[in-house]
């Protein structure tokens, strides 16, 4: 028997409120220290701040546009040639943002003001035909021209969306081994990192030429939104609207749990699109199963099937009681080493 499932029902809540107190009074407080020391690297001292765009998405009240406020851009040309040892320093120095907090962000119609984490979002009138479109954002003050942040408008003719996570079900990561993951994603680059030919084949059939649009879900950092874009292009899978997480430090750790996090993006993009159903492709490393059956909990008659792609050695027993769970609550939920069959399994073949 491990040393957590030795603890009592009594026990736990006392050892988990005396961790968050000790994080809260002591390690918060020195994280916040190193973070802002963090930030401080490659810092450039006045300058004009710059727009960093991500994905958008339509929703009922319109073009949702998302992106950052930063002193300056990191970019890298990735050679395939290229050491590991260049990987990391070019994978490392995205993670080293000076982000600009307080700035006026003018988009369209709408106004919004930088974040204490640079970020900004802004929802414009939704006047954009199916399809991608690009609405320019600026900066209030500057002169030049504008920053086109790209839109994603659903066509009228989809027949439903979808969610898909990234890491492990997309793209090869080892996101169930924290030291696997660490190492895959500071030391390959966009040109080497490989993707999943199953899970671009099922995503290639359900989007059916761009028709449906696909979301991703991510516990990744809005850091790599570039360097995801640009690996997608490379193999081939469909641009979409990423839900990214901040990795600012709270209260409560370091941003959102990863199943919070995932939970309320796929409660966001259901609620974006009133009128579609969604397919929701994910693996058991991280614990979509059970973030997934919350979802078909929260959201009934709106999730048309799962596909997980299970890691080795398997799903654990959590995972396989969520999975067993969305079947029995009407579901097709297909799991397996790959994503092979799970058309099949949904009915769809």
């Amino acid at each position: 028997m491990t040393r957590r499932a030795a603890l009592t029902p009594q026990a736990r809540p006392v050892q988990v409120s005396a961790m968050a107190q000790t994080f809260r009074s002591v390690l918060l407080p020195a994280a916040r220290r190193v973070e802002a020391l963090i930030e401080r690297v490659g810092r450039r001292p006045g300058g004009t701040p710059v727009l960093e765009p991500y994905i958008g998405y339509a929703t009922p009240e319109g073009l949702l546009l998302r992106g950052r406020v930063l002193s300056h851009l990191r970019r890298a040309e990735p050679s395939a040639a290229q050491s590991r040892w260049t990987n990391l320093r070019q994978m490392a120095s995205l993670f080293f943002t000076d982000e600009v907090a307080g700035v006026t962000v003018l988009g369209g119609e709408s106004r919004a003001v930088s974040d204490a984490e640079g970020y900004v979002t802004l929802t414009v009138s939704r006047h954009a035909s199916p399809g991608w479109t690009d609405v320019p954002v600026r900066i209030e003050g500057q002169d030049g021209p504008a920053t086109p942040f790209p839109v994603r408008v659903p066509s009228p003719e989809a027949d439903y969306l979808i969610i898909s996570d990234i890491d492990d079900t997309v793209i090869e990561t080892g996101a169930h081994s924290l030291l696997r993951n660490l190492w895959t994603t500071f030391t390959v680059s966009a040109l080497t990192r490989q993707a999943h030919e199953d899970a671009r084949h099922l995503m290639a059939a359900l989007v059916d030429e761009g028709r449906n649009p696909v979301f991703y879900v991510s516990s990744s950092p809005w850091n790599l939104h570039d360097f995801l874009e640009a690996l997608f292009t490379r193999h081939d899978i469909p641009r979409g609207p990423m839900f990214l997480r901040d990795l600012g430090l709270t209260e409560e750790g370091v941003g959102n749990s990863h199943g919070t996090h995932k939970g309320a993006a796929i409660d966001a993009i259901l609620a974006a699109n009133p009128t579609l159903c969604a397919w929701l492709m994910g693996d058991s490393g991280q614990k979509d199963a059970i973030v997934y059956r919350d979802a078909v909990r929260r959201h009934p008659g709106r999730i048309l099937g799962v596909a997980l792609r299970e890691p080795a050695p398997g799903a654990g027993a959590d995972d396989a009681a969520a999975m067993a769970e969305i079947e029995a609550l009407g579901v097709p939920c297909f799991h397996g080493p790959s994503f092979d069959g799970a058309r099949y399994h949904w009915g769809q073949e």
